[in-house]
């Protein structure tokens, strides 16, 4: 598999996220549920999700309002432009067995009126430098409808190749749309080396 073709170093003390300019990452907040159920709602997100119309505030306020499981690798951030929320990404758990605790899903919406501005690249960064640097994930995993082609070009810019198509996977607008699967596998494996110094 080739390296993700973005521009990242991989440097030490060169880790931290890579965020366009006037963007802020951060972890949900109770406040923002109403946010994020407009972001999720909008016509121009909700149909290439599988979330339904007339998304709920008070799901994601009681979602947003629980203390985050230190002990698990799940991490949800979203991106402001300011004070808007421009954008939302996570990294899920693929599944409850242990057999696959090296595998995480990975979830992203961008608002239209953010695209092409580093929103989509931002989030991807952040969560797949988590991923392989802090939490040792050695597959992330994702599906994306197969007429998404900016969201495909940016999952293949990180790394992601497809694996595989699904027909009929999700009903959009009256009609059942394919799905790639699409997956990255950790570009660098982790190795065992001297804190401080090179492995």
């Amino acid at each position: 598999m080739l390296p993700p073709k973005t521009p990242r170093s991989f440097a030490p003390g060169d880790r931290a996220p890579r965020v366009a300019d006037g963007l802020t990452l951060r972890r949900p907040r109770p406040e923002d549920a109403r946010a994020m159920a407009d972001l999720l709602g909008h016509p121009g997100v909700q149909p290439w999700l599988l979330q339904t119309p007339f998304t709920s505030e008070l799901m994601w306020q009681e979602r947003f309002s629980k203390a985050p499981d230190t002990n698990s690798p799940e991490l949800s951030l979203l991106a402001f432009d300011g004070d808007r929320l421009v954008g939302s990404a996570g990294l899920h758990p693929a599944g409850q067995q242990l057999r696959r605790r090296h595998a995480m899903m990975l979830g992203i919406g961008v608002h239209p009126d953010a695209h092409g501005r580093g929103v989509g690249s931002a989030l991807m960064d952040a969560l797949t430098r988590q991923a392989d640097d802090w939490l040792g994930i050695l597959r992330i995993e994702l599906t994306v409808f197969v007429d998404n082609a900016p969201a495909i070009r940016l999952y293949e810019r990180f790394g992601f190749e497809h694996e595989g198509r699904l027909r009929g996977y999700g009903l959009r607008e009256g009609r059942y749309v394919d799905a790639f699967t699409m997956a990255r596998l950790h570009p660098r494996p982790p190795v065992i080396g001297r804190a401080g110094g090179d492995a």
